[in-house]
């Protein structure tokens, strides 16, 4: 390993004492915004900190091996115990470059997930339910904690559109890539001759913003519309005006939210979705001109572009991205997505490692 690179994983595992220390403090407790941001290096130092110890550890189990070589009683003894901990030391020094990678400051962050049928018609919007499903299911078998906070039904049990909020450990990167749009090649339920449609639905990913003024959105700037809930609820929704939408005046982004029946919780709700939609807005602009100059295989995000298709007939699902297929459509739509996931975020810090490289070269 490197001179420079050990350099700094001292100073790392220097800083994560740092902020253990800070995050015991009586002043983080009292200043959450601070105490989130230093909850989040917390994590990501905990872990650069623990591969480096293993590290470090087998590089003095070798060391200890090498002086045992020199007795020849011990010297076989000696050879095995070399060649394990090497191998400890090679998988330790990829997984320590990896960590070092820049890292994408929202990857800790919790997401608002939005799925909105396209083109297909009622198809279209039985998919978008596949796909809220898919995803409720994935966030169950991480442990993660889904919340709907918006859902516009179709007639046939579909969703127009879905919204969702799961929170968990480093939930969005594990999803950030799941942006963009999705195609379905099946057989509908309405279709009587057996033919196969092809329909799409747009699914956007966003790290949530902070509750503590990371966006700030001025009473000034915004228009709050209130109104009768619409499907299901039965009289209660014909008697109050529960439903909250908030339009943001500077940029027209819109939410709503008519879930509750409350409405303090449904504006709550609303707030969540547009803070998140403005951060998000503020972002893709700010990486307007890097993607430019550089677009990234995995990581654009762009909404506009499709991104995978499932095929039922055929039993595949398929990454346009990097060319992956695998024939398991009915594991994935039941949550099991790390086969497709796990190869996306690979390549994504292969582009990044090829990056340095060329940097540094």
């Amino acid at each position: 390993m490197k001179a420079s690179m050990l350099a700094k994983l001292a100073r790392l595992e220097e800083r994560l004492e740092e902020v253990s220390a800070l995050l015991s403090s009586e002043d983080a407790a009292r200043d959450m915004s601070t105490w989130r941001k230093l909850n989040r290096e917390h994590a990501e130092l905990v872990e650069v900190v623990e591969h480096f110890v293993a590290w470090r550890q087998a590089r003095g189990d070798r060391d200890t091996a090498e002086q045992l070589r020199e007795d020849p009683q011990m010297r076989e003894f000696a050879l095995e115990e070399i060649a394990q901990a090497d191998a400890r030391l090679t998988t330790e020094s990829a997984l320590l470059e990896q960590l070092l990678l820049p890292r994408d400051p929202d990857d800790t962050r919790d997401v608002i997930l939005e799925i909105r049928a396209g083109t297909g018609g009622d198809e279209s919007a039985l998919f978008a339910a596949d796909l809220l499903r898919m995803y409720l299911r994935y966030a169950e078998r991480r442990g993660w904690q889904t919340e709907l906070l918006s859902e516009s039904p179709s007639d046939l049990g579909g969703y127009k559109e879905a919204i969702v909020r799961i929170a968990g450990d480093a939930v969005y990167s594990r999803m950030k890539f799941e942006s963009g749009g999705h195609r379905v090649q099946r057989v509908p339920q309405t279709e009587t001759q057996g033919r196969i449609h092809t329909s799409a639905c747009t699914v956007a990913v966003m790290p949530e913003a902070d509750e503590t003024g990371e966006v700030v959105i001025s009473p000034d700037d915004i228009r709050i519309d209130v109104f009768r809930a619409s499907g299901a609820g039965g009289q209660h929704v014909n008697k109050t005006e529960s439903a909250v939408r908030i339009t943001h005046l500077p940029t027209g982004l819109v939410a709503e939210c008519q879930d509750d029946r409350s409405q303090h919780r449904n504006k709550d709700k609303a707030m969540k979705v547009l803070a998140t939609r403005i951060r998000d807005q503020q972002v893709r602009a700010a990486q307007a001109q890097e993607a430019a100059t550089r677009k990234s295989l995995v990581g654009s995000g762009d909404r506009s572009e499709r991104i995978r298709t499932y095929n039922f007939p055929q039993g595949r699902v398929t990454d346009h991205r990097i060319n992956l297929t695998l024939y398991k459509i009915a594991a994935v739509m039941e949550g099991d997505l790390d086969d497709l996931l796990g190869p996306l975020l690979a390549e994504h810090q292969a582009e990044k490692l090829a990056a340095l490289a060329d940097e540094s070269f």
